[in-house]
């Protein structure tokens, strides 16, 4: 399977590093906004290319990997480029989800390609635990707490304030919430009682520090129903003590069983991530085998991870994975 990826930050660094344990894929090619001269990517034999120039290359590239920002880019970014190859995006904005899809699904099914949308963690392998735990415990409660760890879109949703030189956005879960969960309390929370947010902002000489945390604190769907604390740093103290990437969670569904719900049960599944980028940029490749598979058999539209069967996540065979992982 032959990938490229448009856009080179944090998340397409970990996609490429990603393709170099996966021997079925190939990258081909970098798309950029910049220079491609000033784009040094690690693996040999990969061209940089402008993203101008992108559809020249269409019939080269069996899945576009889209590595914008939830924010602005992928928006715009994922239904125009499903008009000229299968594409797979990480867009995390959840309350826009729907919006998204139908957009991308009317793209994709104009010019005969297949998406998939939402694709990391979280929107992503946390969303099948939710399903799973719904469908094995119907009558239950979904819980979910993201961090300690950095968000990528909250992140950038900052840096793209006016004023802002650089940010890093922190999702804290309250202690005390995510252990009323774990015993089985079944706690009716409101979002303001499950996590917090932290954000570390380096601004630019000049910029009203005032009005910029006014604008994050405000900010609908990102930071509007939680309780945020913003901190002005300094760049120095931004490059000594903020440029890790670590993040996980934990989704829990609690519910009961037998004729007289006499029994409780608590699921839980937990992500600890050394790097969130790399990490998502590994789901992305496994979901963008998933796709390039269907595509093989003539599908098209958007899909999400609720629509793929884990079989075609892996490189292995059907008897394969009977043998050794059923």
């Amino acid at each position: 399977m032959k990938i490229a990826i448009l856009g080179y930050g944090n998340l397409a660094k970990g996609v490429e590093s990603a393709v170099a344990q996966n021997d079925d894929i190939e990258l081909k090619y970098v798309f950029t906004r910049r220079d491609p001269s000033t784009v040094s990517v690690r693996t040999s034999g990969v061209t940089v290319k402008h993203v101008d120039d992108i559809a020249k290359y269409k019939d080269e590239i069996d899945v576009l990997v889209l590595c914008g920002g939830s924010a602005t880019d992928l928006p715009e970014m994922t239904p125009k480029y499903a008009g000229d190859f299968n594409v797979i995006d990480s867009f995390d904005t959840h309350a826009k989800i729907p919006e998204h899809f139908a957009n991308v699904d009317k793209a994709a099914n104009e010019s005969g390609h297949i998406a998939l949308i939402s694709c990391g963690w979280d929107p992503g392998m946390f969303s099948v635990m939710r399903l799973l735990g719904n469908a094995i415990l119907p009558e239950g409660s979904d819980y979910t707490f993201w961090g300690k760890g950095v968000s990528q879109g909250h992140s950038d949703a900052v840096r793209r304030i006016d004023g802002v030189k650089n940010a890093k956005q922190y999702t804290i879960p309250v202690a005390s919430a995510l252990e009323s969960v774990r015993k089985g309390e079944n706690p009716e929370l409101t979002t303001r009682q499950k996590h917090t947010r932290e954000c570390f902002v380096v601004a630019k000489e000049g910029a009203d520090k005032a009005k910029i945390e006014q604008e994050i604190k405000t900010m609908p769907n990102y930071f509007a129903d939680y309780d945020t604390t913003v901190h002005f740093i300094s760049e120095e103290e931004f490059d000594r003590d903020h440029q890790g990437i670590p993040h996980g969670g934990f989704v829990f569904r609690s519910g009961v069983t037998g004729f007289d719900k006499e029994h409780s049960h608590v699921v839980e599944y937990s992500l600890k991530l050394d790097s969130n980028p790399e990490f998502t940029a590994s789901v992305l490749l496994a979901y963008a085998r998933a796709i390039h598979k269907l595509r093989g058999e003539g599908q098209t539209g958007c899909r999400t991870v609720f629509d793929i069967a884990p079989r075609y996540l892996v490189a292995a065979t059907d008897e394969d994975i009977r043998a050794h992982m059923l």
